[in-house]
């Protein structure tokens, strides 16, 4: 099947579902729309110049930007010209961006921001290939040796765009449209080999019974577009006529959700954990009738998340409840998200169905689907035949099966070309018959509904060789109002323990009912108090856990998991080797009492 290349398809939306707010971005004054035709101009001119500058096909392209409009107008303007994008996370670290740049032989580069420019100018001499940097959105900081991109499309018009139009009908779906640099939860990152017709096929595939409203539809972009997962959502976005809103700060995204009332977002598992914990803590400061109120709709929400999860009935008491509980308590939280959500996605991780249950009851609906950076991404989703807890059913023209050992296998038309300049590690996950074996740990239902347990390489084996997954334990943990993070630990020991993030607002909120009160966050993670009260929810929420499942030890920590200390992907994942290194000692203390002595090993 030809699905096209990225280049013809963005023609195509500007062609057939012209829009005057293809994208908006915040400025001082307000909202900034930009037409699809103002689009295009940009995408053309750009493209002029890098041509003009002798980029050719193939060729790679940095693209380091955050999420903001120029991010799509240089990826449509390298791909246009047949070149490759290489996009580098905005909040990459100075070491990880030089590498990425050097490993792709990119020779010129993008850039938006002076945040951004400050961080390429650390590394500019550790660069080997560059030839020219074109930047945008800066002030009168730019050394004279740079191009200034608004520079370069001011004069753009209907010849660059003519000649933009030739130049994408050449490229060939088949070719390279981008490497993308995996977050490298453990070891150097890997260069993802995508081919417009990996990027292509996951539009449509992914999104076959999905219809955009023109006019009514709104979405918001802010996970990082340097991740696939973002930039596969914002490509159904753009070539469904979709308008973008760009989120360049995440901080932001609460009050950009209030001011463009979007009906579409993708999103991972963390972005919803955290929004429940805030719930939670806005709710307990309430007092009196607020509090009881409160709290009754709250404890509804479990009784109702069947029916509304569409998996159940409900009687007509229930339903009456929930139409009160609506219109008092969760018309509210959902006015916080704007209001007008009718689409949520979540990838990225699984998230739990507690909290998938949750948010279906207030009447945010969340879909979940699953896949990789290699798989363009999406392999399986939810929507619309939603089954809470599952990551979905395959999507069009993709096969899954489960290996003998449990790991998860794919294969379609999304699967990666392979790892750049590393063939031993492309072999190692990808078979001669184009079976890509994901890493992941799952079974599929009767439905034939996906569901995971883990990655391979997290599962824990104790040292009596049970074998212990410890996402779906952490995912429990956090459904604890009083509980912000967790990481599970156990791997070759006597048992398991856990490394606890307590949510101090609830924590000191609690026990503020015993007289309590605690200068910061250090003193109350030290507090006995503080202890005691997470070991009565440790208790709680893993009681039907298999005893070697059961957390026998924790600390607390009085300080979250953060991608700026290096123990969180940008997709907010856990680097679990990262986190263990940084909490040896810490983890040694829980164990002290029962390591045995071992046969002394030679470096």
């Amino acid at each position: 099947m030809n699905y096209g290349s990225l280049p013809s398809r963005f023609l195509q939306a500007v062609d057939e579902r012209p829009s005057p707010r293809a994208q908006l971005v915040r400025r001082s004054e307000g909202w900034e729309p930009i037409s699809s035709q103002e689009f295009l101009r940009r995408v053309a001119g750009l493209a002029h110049a890098l041509v003009e500058l002798g980029v050719k096909p193939g060729d790679r392209v940095g693209l380091f930007a955050p999420n903001c409009p120029e991010w799509h107008t240089a990826d449509f303007a390298i791909s246009g010209s047949g070149a490759v994008t290489v996009p580098i996370y905005f909040n990459e670290s100075v070491d990880r961006m030089a590498y990425i740049l050097n490993h792709s032989g990119a020779q010129v580069l993008f850039i938006c921001g002076e945040v951004q420019l400050g961080k390429f100018l650390q590394v500019r001499g550790e660069l080997k290939d560059f030839q020219q940097v074109i930047v945008a959105e800066v002030g009168d900081t730019l050394p004279s040796e740079y191009l200034r991109y608004e520079t370069l499309i001011a004069t753009a018009g209907g010849p660059e765009i003519a000649s933009y139009r030739m130049r994408a009908a050449q490229v060939l779906p088949s070719q390279l449209a981008s490497i993308i640099y995996t977050s490298g939860t453990t070891g150097e990152p890997k260069g993802v080999m995508l081919t417009h017709t990996n990027f292509s096929s996951n539009v449509s595939d992914s999104c076959r019974e999905l219809v955009l409203k023109p006019g009514v539809d709104l979405a918001v972009s802010f996970l990082p577009l340097a991740h696939v997962y973002e930039r596969t959502l914002d490509y159904v976005f753009i070539f469904g006529g979709c308008p973008v809103a760009y989120v360049p700060v995440i901080e932001n995204v609460a009050q950009v959700l209030v001011e463009v009332k979007p009906t579409i977002l993708g999103a991972v598992p963390r972005f919803f954990e955290k929004i429940y914990a805030r719930l939670m803590e806005q709710g307990t400061k309430t007092t009196g009738a607020k509090r009881k109120l409160f709290n009754w709709s709250m404890k509804l929400t479990s009784k109702i998340a069947p029916w509304r999860c569409g998996e159940g009935s409900a009687t007509l008491a229930t339903k009456l409840q929930w139409t009160l509980a609506d219109k008092l308590v969760y018309s509210k939280i959902r006015a916080r998200t704007g209001g007008r959500l009718r689409l949520v996605m979540s990838g990225g991780a699984p998230l739990s169905r507690e909290m998938a249950q949750f948010f279906w009851a207030i009447g945010i609906p969340i879909y979940q689907g699953y896949g990789l950076t290699e798989t363009s991404p999406v392999l399986t989703s939810t929507y619309p035949q939603n089954r809470v807890g599952s990551s979905g059913r395959p999507i069009a023209n993709v096969q899954i099966r489960i290996a003998d050992d449990g790991e998860i296998l794919a294969k379609g038309p999304c699967v990666m070309q392979g790892y750049y300049k590393d063939p031993e590690a492309t072999r190692a996950v990808l078979s001669e018959d184009g079976w890509f074996s994901t890493g992941d740990i799952g079974f599929l239902d009767k439905d034939n509904y996906l569901f995971i347990t883990d990655r391979k390489k997290d599962l824990l084996k104790t040292a009596a060789g049970k074998f212990v997954a410890p996402q779906p334990i952490e995912n429990m943990l956090k459904t604890s109002p009083y509980i912000l993070n967790a990481m599970v630990v156990g791997d070759q020991r006597k048992f398991i323990v856990a490394l606890i993030v307590p949510n101090p607002a609830m924590v000191s909120a609690k026990l503020a009912e015993q007289g309590l009160r605690f200068a910061s966050d250090a003193e109350l993670a030290a507090h006995p108090r503080s202890y005691a009260l997470i070991e009565e929810e440790v208790r709680r929420l893993t009681a039907h856990l298999a005893s070697y499942e059961t957390i026998k030890r924790f600390a607390l920590l009085p300080d979250d998991f953060t991608f700026d200390s290096g123990s969180l992907t940008f997709t907010m994942k856990l680097k679990r080797r990262v986190v263990e290194k940084q909490y040896h000692d810490l983890i040694d203390k829980l164990f002290s009492d029962v390591i045995e002595p071992r046969p002394l090993t030679r470096d």
